[in-house]
């Protein structure tokens, strides 16, 4: 979700089964996947594209959904840092300058994915502050007591404002690719769906991490709002990584942490976490065969 500058990550890949493709496997004409950085997968082996500050993985989620359908042409434009707003407007980043992401909608278009609103609500800020106060308080909840002022939640304000923001990019969508069948991708679990949390490995308090769980699902519960209206398919990545969030071991989570254990961006998902948003991805498309290693 965020634009990030990173020297380097400690880890491994993570290994994987691969079944072979289905015969039944459905084929699409043209895939387009729209978003952000939980879309591109920075960090993920191999990064390919242009502008490479979009940092996208051959391995991020548009990759493997793209090899399963056996699509003739595959756009993926997604870009970290993304919002809504770059969705009809260029993007600067390291190495150029990333097109309006809906530009790459056509006529033809049979299958697009779109994965954004984090970055609209402040992903990065949110995850830095976070950081910083919560650990000052671990026996209370800074970081929603930064957030909620005066009675009033400002992530839930930012949440309802970034509402009408996705609503416009799907009615964009609808209007350039009429045919099109449409998936709006939820955010997986990052934080222990319930329970305390790690502290201090991950430096929230156990008051934050409740309120930052809820943040994540009620943006999440928008973007499934947002695409009931529009008559699209809401795709939740949420449930089924339940369990394999930022405090588990390397070997299970499918969210990074603040220090990445295998190569991934911070607090970003793994190749794990991708292939997971993959298989749900097929799964709304009713199949499960995934392709590629």
């Amino acid at each position: 979700m965020i634009r990030l500058a990173v020297a380097g990550v400690a880890g491994a890949g993570v290994a994987v089964a691969v079944p072979a493709v289905s015969l039944a496997t459905p084929r699409t004409s043209e895939y387009v996947a729209l978003g952000d950085s939980y879309v591109s997968g920075p960090l993920i082996p191999l990064q390919t594209g242009q502008p490479i500050g979009c940092l996208r993985s051959d391995h991020n989620y548009p990759s493997l959904v793209r090899a399963a359908v056996r699509t003739d042409t595959f756009k993926d434009v997604s870009c970290g840092g993304a919002t809504t707003k770059e969705m009809t407007e260029p993007q600067a980043v390291t190495g150029g300058s990333n097109p309006p992401q809906l530009d790459a909608l056509g006529p033809d278009t049979s299958l697009v994915t779109l994965g954004i609103g984090g970055n609209d609500i402040g992903f990065g800020e949110i995850i830095q502050t976070c950081a910083t106060v919560s650990s000052t308080q671990p026996l209370g909840a800074a970081c929603r007591d930064h957030y909620r002022k005066n009675g009033k939640d400002e992530l839930a304000r930012r949440i309802a404002a970034t509402g009408p923001k996705v609503a416009s990019v799907l009615k964009e969508i609808a209007g350039r690719s009429p045919d099109a069948t449409v998936r709006v991708v939820g955010y997986p679990t990052i934080l222990p769906d319930d329970g305390p949390g790690c502290f201090p490995l991950v430096p929230f308090s156990p008051g934050d991490v409740a309120y930052l769980r809820q943040t994540t699902k009620s943006l999440n519960g928008m973007l499934k709002r947002e695409a009931q209206r529009a008559d699209v398919e809401y795709v939740d990545t949420y449930r089924s990584s339940i369990g394999h969030d930022v405090c588990q071991l390397p070997t299970v989570k499918w969210v990074e942490g603040l220090i990445p254990t295998a190569p991934a961006a911070p607090v970003h998902p793994n190749a794990a976490g991708m292939r997971n948003s993959a298989k749900q991805v097929l799964g709304s498309l009713n199949t499960d065969a995934l392709a590629g290693s």
